[in-house]
């Protein structure tokens, strides 16, 4: 196992636009005051600040909200879900996961291609997914180190990993069936629920910005945007699950050159900085890492992902075996390796292999079967220490295990 100890980071503000706040119901407000004057009598010590929870319409329970304007892939309304804390006023927000899509195949989820998620649009109970896919957003699960935060759920159907730009008609190869319009809307939906929360959530002790698969790209990729349009976030850490961006990475860019023109990503690299705006993606980890110094910033995934390596590399590499597409996963992963170490305030935590889901998404239902034994460390404790300020952020590389892996 390889460990790195680093140096714990302190906060910086971003600053951005703040819309008004959405009004809430008399009783909402009642139970709010009165949730507030309980901690000031007796939930906070003479020389703490008390919390003081603004007053919502509903706690604990799934809230829609419809941006106006903001799309799914199929034109239909786009929409993601809150669920408030009546205890504090850290945030978890996690982006959703669910595969890609850039020509007629994939966006249209034909058998045999692996393409994207909820092409046709969302329901509005699609929140009900949320607890399955974020453990983070499991208030009853012993190990979350977020069981009383926000938590804002940003469902996933542009096909885009959230930061697509562009409107784009596919044709079918066969000619059988009729030409599809894709809206690769992903950045404006962001943008759009980022601009809701600056109103929503206008203190922010404690933001933790999450996704795994697709959701890990979209949350690594969107991490600036929040940070500058959240001005009320005083400490922020993210955890990209299982959707890393390599670095300078040779196996993986031609996916990023076909993902660039696909979905317009160059109208999108345009409103950056300069330092995020360049050729190699993968310059994100660093650049994020210098522009929020003070940020703990951190990636997880197994060693054997059989999933997300096979978007990266499959339909390139004229379908190669397993081993072969496991050998550029390991070149691609050295290469992120050798960067995160150049960061204090970088961290990955990869574990080898886990029967579950091709070993794909560590953060999966629970945190189970992403412990690494040799090092005495789960994901769990990895998550809590990630999020405590206190704790040295440090890094976990897992050795190859002999015995897993062998089919």
């Amino acid at each position: 196992v390889y460990t790195r100890a680093m140096k714990p980071a302190h906060s910086a503000l971003a600053a951005a636009l703040l819309l008004p706040s959405a009004s809430a119901s008399a009783s909402a407000s009642a139970l709010s005051l009165s949730l507030s004057l309980s901690l000031l009598g007796c939930g906070a010590s003479s020389g703490e600040k008390p919390i003081v929870v603004p007053p919502r319409a509903s706690y604990d329970s799934w809230t829609l909200v419809q941006p106006e304007g903001a799309v799914c892939g199929n034109g239909s309304p786009y929409k993601f879900f809150v669920n408030y804390s009546a205890t504090s006023n850290n945030v978890v927000i996690a982006f959703e996961p669910g595969g890609a899509c850039w020509d007629y195949e994939s966006c249209t989820g034909q058998g045999g291609i692996r393409g994207a998620a909820n092409v046709n649009g969302l329901d509005d109970d699609h929140y009900g997914l949320a607890p399955f896919i974020v453990p983070y957003f499991q208030r009853e699960l012993p190990e979350n180190p977020a069981d009383d935060w926000n938590y804002v759920y940003v469902p996933y159907c542009t096909g885009d990993v959230h930061t697509g730009n562009a409107v784009k008609t596919y044709a079918d190869p066969t000619g059988q069936n009729p030409d599809i319009e894709f809206h690769h809307r992903g950045y404006d939906n962001v943008q759009k629920v980022i601009a809701w929360m600056a109103g929503e959530f206008q203190s922010v002790p404690k933001l933790l910005v999450t996704g795994c698969s697709a959701g890990g790209v979209g949350a690594l990729a969107n991490y600036h945007f929040l940070r500058e349009g959240l001005p009320g976030v005083e400490r922020a850490y993210l955890l990209s699950d299982s959707g890393p961006i390599f670095p300078a990475s040779i196996y993986s860019r031609p996916l990023h050159d076909k993902v660039r023109e696909s979905w317009n990503l160059d109208s999108v690299l345009s409103s950056l900085p300069s330092v995020l705006a360049t050729d190699d993606f993968g310059t994100i980890n660093t650049a994020l890492s210098d522009l929020y110094p003070d940020d703990r910033l951190a990636v997880t995934f197994f060693r054997r992902d059989y999933n997300f390596s096979i978007y990266s590399y499959e339909r390139f590499y004229d379908f190669p075996p397993k081993e072969e597409i496991m050998e550029m996963w390991w070149d691609d992963t050295q290469r992120l390796v050798t960067q995160f170490d150049m960061r204090d305030n970088l961290a990955y935590y990869i574990p080898y292999w886990r029967r579950l889901n091709d070993s794909h998404c560590t953060t999966v239902i629970t945190f189970a079967g992403s412990d690494i034994e040799e090092a005495d460390m789960d994901l769990g404790q990895f998550s809590a220490d990630l999020v405590d300020d206190s704790v040295p952020l440090t890094s976990y590389l897992e050795s190859a295990q002999a015995d897993e892996d062998l089919e």
